[in-house]
Order: C-alpha cells, then sequence, then structure tokens
C-alpha cells in the first residue's frame, strides 16, 4: 500500500512556503494501517476505526439527583398553600427501587441515582423539606422535575457516540463504558523508526569528549511520537558514513511504515541522509521557507514514507509539531485537524523577513479582563532548549509579516494542543 503517492511533488530543489508543504503532504499521504479489535483498558490513546453508536439510553432510566423525597408534582406546588404532610411510603436507593408503585398523594425517600417510583416525577432535597412526626412536609415554589435525571439525558440510543478517527482519553473510554461497551475498533499503531546521525552526538550517560554532543533528539521525537500513538523503534545514533546511512534507511523502510531521522538533511559534505534517501528512494521537497527548519527533507523509501528533520534539537521539535503531526495523523487514520489556536498581545517587539513563516517559542499569560499576553524567548538560536522548557506554546508569525510591534495581534499555538 502506498504511503505516499509519487507525482503530487514539484521539483525536490525548490523553496517552498510552509502551508505549500502542508498541502503536498496532505494530497500525497493515505490511511495505510490495518484495524484491531482492543479492550477498553488498553485503548489509551488509540483511535476509533469506526463510529460507535450507542446501544442504549444513558441514563437507563429517570433517577433522582439528590438525596431527599421523591413525589408526584401539582400545580400546588407553586404556590405556598401550607401543604399538608405526606406519609412517607417507603424508599429507593441506588440499586434497590421501591418494590411496588406508591399511592399518588405520599412521598418516597430517595438517595441520589436511585429509580425513580412510578408516576413520581419531581425531587425535594432532603434539607428543604420540614417534618409533622413521621410524615414529610414538602417546600413550596418547586418545579416540575427538579431534581431528576432523566432517561437518555446524557445519551440516547442510537445517536453516534464517537466518530471514526476520534482519539480515547480518560473522558471518552468512560462514555463508551457508560453505555456497556467493552471492547473498540481501534486502528493499529503506525510503525515508526527514528535515529540520529553525526559523529558528534554520543548517548546520555556516556563519557563526554572534545567536541561531542549528547543526543537530545531522539528521546524528543521518540516520546512525542507516542503521544501521537505511534509504535516506536530507536535505531540510535548513525555516524556519518554515507553507506551506513543509506543502508539503515533501507533497512528500516523494509519493516517500518515512517522512517524519521534527525540531522544530516543540509548541503554540508557530511549531511549523507539527503544523498542517501536521492540514491535509495525519492526526496519530494527538502527546502521549506520557514524558521527554524528549512532543511526538511519529506520523501520515500519504496512505499515507506520519511521525513528528515533539521539535526538542532529546537527545530527537529518544531518542525515534528507542524509537519509530522500531520502526516502521522493521515497514515494513522485520525485525521489533520488543526491544533486549537488563539490571538494573544505581542509582548515584544521585532523585524522579520518576509517571505518565510517562523515560530517563536512562546509563553502565553491569560489576562483576566483582556485578551492575554504572548512573549517570546529573549533568544532564537535552534539549539537552546531551555527556550522550549520555558515555554508553553509556539507564536506563529505569517510568511506576509515583516515587523510585530509590542501591542499587535499575534497566533498562539498551545504545546498542549501541538503534542496530542
Amino acid at each position: 500500500m502506498e504511503r505516499l503517492a509519487n507525482d503530487c511533488f514539484a521539483n525536490a530543489s525548490e523553496m517552498i512556503s510552509a502551508n505549500e508543504a502542508l498541502n503536498k503532504i496532505s494530497s500525497a499521504a493515505s490511511l495505510i494501517v490495518g484495524t484491531e479489535t482492543c479492550s477498553l483498558p488498553k485503548a489509551k490513546n488509540r483511535h476509533l476505526a469506526e463510529d460507535i453508536i450507542a446501544p442504549r439510553n444513558v441514563p437507563l432510566f429517570d433517577n433522582s439527583a439528590v438525596d431527599g423525597f421523591a413525589f408526584r408534582y401539582s400545580s400546588d406546588q407553586d404556590q405556598d398553600t401550607g401543604e399538608a404532610p405526606r406519609i412517607v411510603f417507603g424508599q429507593s436507593t441506588a440499586g434497590h427501587p421501591l418494590a411496588e408503585a406508591p399511592p399518588p398523594d405520599t412521598v418516597v425517600k430517595i438517595l441520589t441515582g436511585a429509580l425513580m417510583p412510578d408516576g413520581f416525577d419531581t425531587v425535594a432535597m432532603i434539607e428543604d423539606v420540614s417534618f409533622a412526626g413521621d410524615n414529610v412536609i414538602l417546600p413550596p415554589h418547586l418545579k416540575l422535575g427538579a431534581n431528576r435525571r432523566k432517561a437518555g439525558e446524557d445519551v440516547r440510543e442510537g445517536q453516534v457516540l464517537l466518530k471514526r478517527g476520534s482519539s480515547l482519553r480518560a473522558q471518552e473510554l468512560g462514555y463508551l463504558a457508560s453505555v456497556g461497551i467493552d471492547a473498540v475498533r481501534v486502528f493499529k499503531r503506525l510503525k515508526v523508526a527514528v535515529f540520529s546521525t553525526g559523529d558528534e552526538l554520543i548517548n546520555p550517560g556516556e563519557a563526554i569528549f572534545t567536541g561531542s554532543i549528547y543526543d537530545s533528539n531522539r528521546i524528543i521525537l521518540t516520546t512525542l511520537l507516542e503521544s501521537y500513538g505511534c509504535k516506536v523503534t530507536d535505531l540510535g545514533i548513525l555516524r556519518d558514513e554515507r553507506q551506513t546511512v543509506r543502508n539503515a534507511l533501507k533497512g528500516a523502510a523494509e519493516t517500518h511504515d515512517l522512517v524519521i531521522t534527525s540531522g544530516g538533511v543540509s548541503m554540508g559534505e557530511e549531511d549523507h541522509v539527503k544523498t542517501a534517501l536521492s540514491e535509495t528512494g525519492q526526496l519530494h521537497f527538502w527546502r521549506i521557507a520557514i524558521k527554524p527548519g528549512r532543511p526538511l527533507a519529506l520523501g520515500q523509501i519504496g512505499n515507506t514514507a520519511f521525513i528528515g528533520l533539521p539535526g538542532n534539537p529546537i527545530a527537529a521539535l518544531v518542525c515534528s509539531l507542524k509537519f509530522v503531526r500531520p502526516l502521522i495523523g493521515i497514515l494513522s487514520g485520525w485525521g489533520i485537524d488543526p491544533p486549537l489556536s488563539f490571538q494573544a498581545k505581542a509582548d515584544f517587539t521585532m523585524k522579520k523577513k518576509p517571505g518565510r513563516t517562523e515560530w517563536l517559542r512562546g509563553r502565553y499569560t491569560p489576562a483576566k479582563d483582556d485578551v492575554g499576553i504572548a512573549e517570546k524567548y529573549h533568544t532564537e538560536g535552534s539549539g537552546i532548549l531551555s527556550s522550549a522548557v520555558w515555554a508553553n506554546g509556539l507564536i506563529e508569525i505569517g510568511d506576509d509579516v515583516t515587523y510585530i510591534e509590542n501591542g499587535d495581534m499575534v497566533t498562539f499555538l498551545p504545546f498542549s494542543e501541538l503534542m496530542r
């Protein structure tokens, strides 16, 4: 099954815009994973492969929302009539309903969640009633249906409970359980291979030497990919040898749906990923008018999709959030609905080159009675991971913008949306 179409890309050497890159990904990629049945306890963060239709109402029956006394409503309840005390006929508790229908002029003691007695439609809270010996005096001015939950109030039998592609978070799993569903059909996890390239890279925990750098990209990428529901294989660090890189790309493509690398896609003599990809597969584009992350390669090796990320960790992170995420969404079946964003007032001034989209590490602070404030990190280097720890999202500056004045409105994309 094809991961990417072969004939929908422009010349790979052309510089394209961020929107063009996203459009090309959208038009080229398609669903590739199969489906499987998964029990609810194991379905966390999976994505539904079919619409779920509610098999029953929730609640299944009319029940009480409070502890109190159920009764049959009459218009006298709307007036202060000095109503006579009523006999308490019996009690209905959760799981133990009243065994027989009570007379219409009585009340029934009822606890939260308990079945409403036949013909009874309203509940007086226990703290609002008064007593005359063993009998109950109802308060005036109650409305018909007060403190009663109606059958089907939350879910109606036959309604679409969740749509195909929905992510199964805690609340969705609880929603399914509430109608008695214990297993669902989900998309299989996308199999993704990840490796870094560079002679200077070493693994955390290894002894550092002059000129070496600890590899942070793989832990960033594997963690992010797992949050997107992928099954990730960490293939480690590859040295700057073209044949080594070529063999690794070919081998990973044979057993995975998507291969992702970081580093090696620029123009340097030791940047072998782009060359190796051209020899083993197809390079569709690799130059996007963005900052950070201009050298971002997308291609395929046989039928397996490939993304070559920049080596700088911030560039790799931002490109993953903006380009890898939608590609995974299409391949995995959960779609590419854009993440939620909102407007904020810029708490900074900056100049920007026209013709490229930029994403700044930003911190959003809400305002009580006004639009919130977006700050940008004090420096923009693509290797400064502290900026991503400080930030709670990205500030997006469009390709047509050349200057931001303090107080201008900017688009803010929270990490909480981009990372799920």
